[in-house]
């Protein structure tokens, strides 16, 4: 564990870049396996210790601290991997006996971690801790608990792994999924051990291809095609060697959340696309019935799907590009001629699992404007912009696509509770709940928010907080009525499970209306005639 606990203390007080890179680069050249295969595992999200939960992680350090204490330490210090690597106390008696050196390697305590039950946890995290110096607790209980928050994302531990070993990066991203951790056959091809691996018969993720937002400029549609950007969730389709994938754009396995949309799908190929839901038709510029991203969410994170899920959220794919072709990769190809090939094998798919996002046809850029502006729509979230001759590379290239999404709507919401964030935040009253009017004059919740604001307006939030607090129930405070707050959201949709009957997409805060009576916020009327 010293090393990686080495790496993860460097990484925390590194801010540049290409230092990042070069601690990672020497980490991985100095450190044998399968050591540096879990440390990537766990730099990229890639390690999953099922047995390790924070509230069991809570429950042991409240057995061995005073729990007031704990608490106390865990708001001061706002981080829990932290306070309890600096609050656990000495060992003592036959506690103090060590583990042995090699118990401590980190594949080592990886491969123990990884076979505990729920019930052997606590005896067996509290050993380790009782063993390890305070940055060697931090670095294990990040690791048991994932979510490093070292300033390093998944591409760039991959970046710094091919720069140590003078690889293709994108050579390195396109075989990352079909390789299990600690990626022996990945480090063998590194050191010149082993063949390069491939996916080639594997149902395996690509990296997707990502877009920049459009600012305040222009583009030329003579260069750029303009389709829309659908509500839903990114999704890739992958059939290869008689099996069927359903990937998140994070790379996840969604397939048992959508078996239908997999069943569907037996053509070879990869394909790139939005998961949607099909719901009633109900306006301009659509390809066909489509449901609210508020209909999409009851089917996302299940385990397993009810035939009666199935029937009342019948989920599709609109499709926007093509990857593979049956075994040809067509990456390569300009977006018009993946375009065509797309035409070309979606006639292949069932009609009622896909269908393919239509161009829209603008004179001008200033007309797509118009068009845009005219295009509210529970499904639409926006414009895409795609350059006529960009290959389809990973992640986000300056010029090849944009995102142009809609203006947000707002609504003057007045804030009823408040809730200390977490991390840096973790002295804030910084998560919000804001409340709009019934016709009876009943202020209910619609929303809730922890972004939008400047660190100098989160002062004065806090300010406000404290110095307003009506009543607390645990960690939340219920304030005066008085604060207005203006709240930008993305959609809003009817939903049975707020007591408002309605919820709000990516609410916040937008700017304090110091300005307005609480008594002149908006109504739930109001906010019921922006639902499409």
């Amino acid at each position: 564990m010293r090393a990686f606990a080495d790496l993860l203390d460097a990484l925390i007080y590194t801010r540049s870049r290409n230092a990042k890179l070069k601690l990672i680069a020497d980490y991985l050249v100095a450190t044998p396996d399968p050591d540096r295969g879990w440390a990537m595992a766990a730099l990229t999200g890639g390690l999953d210790l099922p047995a390790v939960k924070p509230a069991t992680i809570r429950a042991m350090v409240e057995a061995r601290v005073d729990p007031v204490l704990y608490r106390m330490s865990r708001d001061f210090v706002g981080d829990s991997a932290e306070t309890i690597a600096l609050i656990w106390p000495e060992p003592e008696g036959e506690r103090a006996a060590a583990i042995a050196l090699d118990e401590l390697r980190l594949s080592a305590v990886v491969d123990r971690l990884a076979s505990l039950t729920k019930a052997e946890t606590p005896a067996v995290l509290a050993a380790l801790l009782d063993s390890l110096a305070a940055d060697e607790r931090y670095a294990l209980l990040k690791l048991a608990t994932g979510g490093l928050r070292v300033g390093v994302s998944a591409r760039l531990a991959k970046t710094a792994l091919a720069q140590a070993f003078a690889l293709d990066v994108d050579a390195v991203e396109e075989i990352w999924h079909g390789i299990a951790p600690p990626y022996a056959t990945l480090f063998d091809w590194a050191e010149g051990r082993g063949e390069q691996p491939t996916a080639a018969n594997l149902p395996t993720f690509r990296p997707f291809m990502l877009a920049h937002p459009l600012e305040d400029g222009a583009v030329d549609l003579a260069d750029y095609a303009a389709e829309w950007k659908w509500d839903g969730i990114r999704v890739q389709l992958v059939h290869v060697a008689g099996e069927t994938r359903l990937y998140s754009r994070a790379g996840d396995d969604i397939t048992h959340s959508f078996p239908e949309v997999a069943a569907a799908f037996r053509v070879p190929g990869v394909l790139d696309g939005e998961l949607l839901v099909r719901g009633e038709a109900q306006g301009a510029g659509r390809d066909d019935a489509t449901a609210s991203f508020n209909a999409l969410q009851q089917r996302l994170g299940r385990k397993s799907v009810s035939a009666k899920m199935l029937a009342d959220y019948p989920a599709f794919v609109r499709l926007y590009d093509i990857l593979f072709d049956g075994a040809e990769d067509v990456r390569a190809l300009p977006w018009t001629e993946r375009r065509a090939r797309l035409e070309a094998f979606v006639p292949r798919l069932p009609a009622d699992g896909f269908d393919i996002s239509s161009l829209i046809d603008a004179s001008d850029f200033a007309h797509l404007g118009d068009i845009r502006a005219g295009s509210r729509d529970a499904a639409i979230e926006g414009v895409m912009l795609k350059r006529r001759d960009s290959a389809y590379v990973t992640g986000r290239r300056v010029g090849l696509w944009y995102k142009w999404k809609r203006d947000p709507l707002t609504a003057d919401c007045v804030m009823m509770y408040a809730q200390r964030g977490s991390g840096k935040r973790s002295s804030f009253y910084s998560d919000y709940t804001f409340g709009c009017w019934t016709e009876d004059g009943q202020l209910l919740p619609v929303g809730k928010a922890y972004s939008g604001f400047t660190d100098e307006e989160l002062k004065g939030l806090d300010r406000f907080v404290r110095n307003h607090t009506l009543a607390r129930f645990g960690p939340v405070r219920e304030v005066e009525k008085t604060l207005v707050l203006e709240v930008a959201f993305d959609s809003i949709h009817a939903s049975k499970r707020h007591k408002s009957g309605v919820a709000m997409r990516f609410p916040r805060i937008a700017r304090i209306r110091t300005d307005k009576p609480a008594s002149e916020a908006d109504t739930i009327a109001a906010l019921e005639r922006l639902i499409t």
